[in-house]
């Protein structure tokens, strides 16, 4: 699975399904498009690929630790259909 943040696609370190949403762990520069697109953007974040594929997400919480960023994200409506 990939975030795709704004226009832009995101491969984290690792990704969690929790409940109603995943757990993305960012390094480096990769949490940057995050907080620009949930705070300054339209806020337009989705996961590409698995259960959730296509499925608007809203950032619920954000930890960071040391080199890397925790990011949690929930489901915030149903996927996008394609024609």
């Amino acid at each position: 699975m990939e975030l795709i943040v704004g226009n832009r696609r995101i491969t984290a370190a690792a990704i969690h399904p929790i409940p109603g949403g995943i757990e993305a762990e960012l390094r480096g520069e990769a949490v940057l498009p995050l907080l620009d697109e949930a705070f300054q953007g339209t806020g337009r974040i989705e996961i590409l690929g698995g259960g959730m594929d296509r499925r608007p997400m809203d950032v619920a919480g954000i930890e960071m630790r040391g080199a890397s960023t925790l990011v949690t994200l929930l489901c915030a409506g149903e996927a996008a259909r394609l024609h």
